[in-house]
């Protein structure tokens, strides 16, 4: 394609010379065939939005009763308590002995009080063994706290009958303390003490009481409570002192609200100022939680709380009156306030709840999350930590089911913006990474190995909305999260959920280069992804995603695309992808036909188009690989699946899939090769381009010219293309004032004037005049084009014997200044271009456009019989 370096020895000779037999590098390859070659885009698969959160989305490959549930009660019930006894419910039988009171140690203490007496009467006690039996009934059914709690003001006859209220103070120096009926650790034993309430009793009880009222945990609201370290506790009620067992306003708490359990429970290392605390700053606040109907109100009282424990230092699992005051916070779930929940769950965790309570504290979350509307309330309730917290501590093995709905309820958060990079900013990153890596080590012969799977769902799918933000993918790459994926893979190969959302990860992360370059760097990356094409052929998600990643990692790298087509099977696979979805989509268009006729034309690719498309952009990049494509141009069953998309699809019916087409065909149709079905099968693709040429698309008619600037090396085509008026056509794009196009018909027509018989065709349209015109118009910018058009020119203008037997007047002078302007170096080289096409477009200027210029420009002087100065000018 060099013109003679000897000036003045001119040799008649068209530019144009067939592909040398020499291989080329891809680098020559492509900078010489400009866009001849050429990898393709596309956009990403679209993944729909579910219309409900749940654990597993519709397209889930898990039958409902194979996968856990999304949707599921969840009461106080549900929760239990780690220290309580057992509960039976078995009937027990009234004791023989009646209960002794024991009389006050402390001799100054005032005994008005009436206490509450034991029946004597038999049938007094049967009847309360009786209503005994139905409580013991009533709590081994899980209810743990009774229905509403009695307060002294509330209805008299709704006193706990799980302990009244004056035993208290009577039996605090007994071993037989009725009090260890909550006490986690008390059992019942033959010689305890009966519980007894006499519930005809009304007069007793009312004093009783009155006494309560007066020393309510409502006294600690009016700041009237009087501490006197030293004194021990009087069964008098009118007695105002302090001891270390807490004041009397806690013991009628105690009595009234079953929240301090029993002595040993809540004393053991128990400071004075804990005791203290507690009943100044957290006793009212539970009064006001076990009291209070507004919701409102009773989250102010929940963010009371919290803070409170929080500044105790309450927080564990050392707080003594853990157990009780859990209990409270069980019943408050009943209320079914989402507000309110995420506040219960947040204080629920911070007390480090194990076991079933820390499922049901996760379902809690989960639940409450699946209402999207409840975002703005977890980004104000702080609950990612405690989330996160129990990925990061709690031990998978034993809690695997608990970090399910714990993940489920970080994958819904983890779709609102704000919420995602505040999970990134936690760490969540790290502690995803490092839970997959637990989860790696889990084998499939071990019995968890199933149940993992379901985690790895939630993690992975999580993982998919994460790699969204440019710190996530940052810190995957430098913590090497990228090789557990591909264990991920390969371990459950067999999970088609599992390698869908890490398919969906790799899509993601293959769109950025450095991402890209990690994912290539594994050498089991496409074995790995032929299998799953092979075992999953016709799950069109995960294929879908598939090719497009591998379109990916092969649009960039030579590399990748040589080491892809090396594995075993690859094209073997690709084609068998290509008949499948090929005759999906047929069969598709055929259903369309028969029942919707009239049917308007659908905004997005279907199903199987979309795999089309993907795949075929995958063929087109590995054709750039110079004997990857040589190959690819010799195999049957690819061009004639090409063919055949070009034959039955129209840029209308789905544009992006026929582009791809025609462009695959176009990098196939560079290869001269031995035994190429494009060069056996180029009439008939010659005759479907026209229809491409035809259309209103310019995307499709400048696919189309491309593929006719290769055929038309081919003396048929070039007589296809005189025979069916094509040149005129081309001639005609010449105006398009697109560089691409003209860059493309100016090949067509520089191919057609190596025939001395076609050179005239140029003086048809004003092509001599349109040429000229892009010479002047994009020669500064565009040293190829500008190349090509002096080619043309110089083919155009062979065996003249002057100058205006070829051009007209005005071209020969337009082209006299416009030629010596680009040929004086300062001049040309003075366009703006970029910094990194600078060098560039130097040296092309230099090797290729100035000698053939030059050539040009001398033969039009010496045929030129008038000639005048020409005035340079910068342009």
């Amino acid at each position: 394609m060099h013109s003679s370096k000897n000036k003045n020895v001119e040799k008649p000779e068209p530019f144009y010379r067939p592909s040398a037999p020499k291989q080329k590098t891809s680098a020559e390859i492509i900078n010489e065939a400009r866009n001849a070659l050429r990898t393709l885009r596309t956009r990403r698969p679209f993944t729909p939005r579910e219309d409900q959160r749940k654990l597993f989305g519709s397209a889930s490959s898990r039958t409902p009763e194979n996968r856990p549930p999304s949707t599921f009660s969840l009461h106080a019930s549900s929760f239990e308590s780690g220290e309580s006894r057992s509960v039976s419910g078995t009937r027990l039988s009234p004791l023989d002995h009646k209960p002794k009171l024991l009389s006050s140690p402390i001799k100054d203490e005032d005994s008005s009080i009436s206490f509450p007496k034991p029946p004597v009467d038999p049938m007094e006690v049967k009847k309360v063994s009786s209503a005994r039996a139905r409580l013991c009934r009533t709590a081994s059914q899980g209810n743990l706290l009774p229905d509403k709690i009695f307060l002294p003001d509330e209805n008299k006859e709704g006193v706990n009958s799980e302990e009244p209220a004056t035993m208290d103070d009577l039996s605090r120096r007994s071993n037989k303390s009725c009090l260890a009926e909550l006490s986690p650790h008390s059992n019942f034993k033959d010689h305890d003490i009966p519980l007894i309430y006499n519930e005809h009793n009304k007069a007793e009880e009312q004093d009783f009481l009155k006494v309560a009222v007066a020393t309510s945990p409502l006294q600690f609201r009016s700041g009237s409570d009087q501490i006197e370290n030293g004194d021990r506790a009087s069964s008098n009620p009118s007695s105002t002192g302090w001891n270390k067992s807490g004041s009397k306003a806690e013991r009628v708490t105690r009595t009234a609200h079953g929240i301090q359990g029993s002595e040993n429970d809540s004393r053991v290392n128990e400071t004075e100022e804990e005791e203290n605390y507690w009943n100044v700053k957290i006793v009212p606040i539970v009064y006001e939680l076990e009291n209070e109907d507004n919701i409102e109100n009773l989250c102010l009282a929940c963010t009371s709380l919290h803070q409170a424990l929080e500044e105790g230092n309450m927080f564990g699992k050392r707080f003594k009156r853990r157990s009780a005051l859990l209990k409270i916070l069980y019943k408050l779930v009943d209320i079914g306030s989402d507000p309110l929940g995420l506040k219960l769950a947040r204080m629920i965790l911070a007390l480090k709840v194990s076991g079933k309570n820390l499922l049901n504290v996760c379902k809690l979350v989960f639940k409450i999350s699946r209402n999207e509307k409840n975002d703005s309330l977890i980004q104000n309730n702080s609950l990612l930590d405690s989330l996160l917290e129990i990925l990061r501590f709690e031990d998978l093995q034993t809690n695997n089911e608990a970090f399910l709905y714990c993940l489920g309820a970080i994958k819904f958060i983890s779709g609102n913006a704000v919420l995602l990079n505040e999970l990134v900013n936690k760490g969540a990153v790290e502690i995803f990474f490092q839970l997959m890596k637990q989860i790696n080590n889990i084998k499939e012969n071990d019995t968890r190995f199933s149940n993992l799977g379901h985690l790895l769902v939630q993690l992975t799918a999580t993982l998919r909305n994460l790699v969204d933000l440019p710190l996530s993918r940052c810190q995957l790459l430098c913590s090497g999260a990228v090789s557990e994926f591909w264990v991920v893979l390969e371990q459950r190969m067999n999970d088609k959920d599992i390698c869908t959302n890490i398919v969906r990860i790799f899509s993601k992360l293959s769109s950025y280069n450095d991402c890209c370059a990690a994912l290539a760097a594994c050498s089991r990356c496409y074995v790995l992804f032929l299998a799953l094409l092979n075992k999953h052929q016709k799950k069109q998600d995960l294929v879908v995603r598939v090719v497009f990643v591998l379109g990916n990692l092969t649009a960039k790298n030579n590399q990748a695309r040589e080491q892809f087509f090396k594995e075993k099977g690859s094209a073997d696979t690709l084609i068998s992808l290509f008949q499948t979805y090929n005759e999906f989509d047929l069969n598709t268009k055929k259903e369309k036909r028969e029942g919707e006729e009239n049917k308007s034309k659908q905004k997005h690719p279907s199903e199987a188009e979309d795999v089309l498309i993907k795949l075929i952009r995958v063929l087109a990049n590995l054709s750039i690989h110079p004997s990857v494509g040589a190959v690819l141009a010799a195999n049957h069953h690819i061009v004639a699946l090409l063919v055949t998309v070009l034959e039955y699809k129209s840029i209308d019916d789905c544009e992006e899939l026929v582009i791809n087409a025609a462009a695959t065909i176009n990098n196939l149709s560079y290869y001269k090769v031995r035994n190429s079905v494009i060069e056996d099968q180029k009439l008939r693709i010659a005759e479907l381009l026209l229809k491409l040429l035809m259309s209103s698309n310019m995307d499709g008619i400048l696919e189309a010219v491309r593929v006719f600037g290769n055929l038309s090396q081919y003396l048929e085509i070039c007589d296809f293309i005189i025979q069916r008026k094509v040149y005129k056509f081309m001639i005609a794009l010449l105006d398009a004032k697109h560089q691409d196009v003209c860059f493309s018909a100016c090949g067509v027509l520089l191919n057609l004037t190596v025939d001395k018989n076609k050179r005239a065709i140029l003086k048809e349209e004003g092509g001599i005049k349109k040429l000229v015109d892009c010479l002047r118009d994009f020669g500064p910018t565009d040293w190829q084009l500008a190349c090509l058009i002096c080619k043309t020119l110089w083919n155009y203008s062979e065996n003249i014997t002057s100058a205006a037997s070829c051009f007209e007047e005005e071209d020969i002078k337009t082209l006299l200044v416009l030629l010596a302007s680009f040929l004086d170096e300062e001049l040309a080289l003075d366009y703006n271009f970029d910094s990194d096409l600078r060098d560039y477009h130097k040296l092309y200027w230099e090797t290729e456009f100035k000698p053939v210029a030059q050539k040009l420009l001398n033969r039009i002087q010496s045929r030129h019989s008038f000639l005048q100065p020409i005035t340079i000018t910068s342009f």
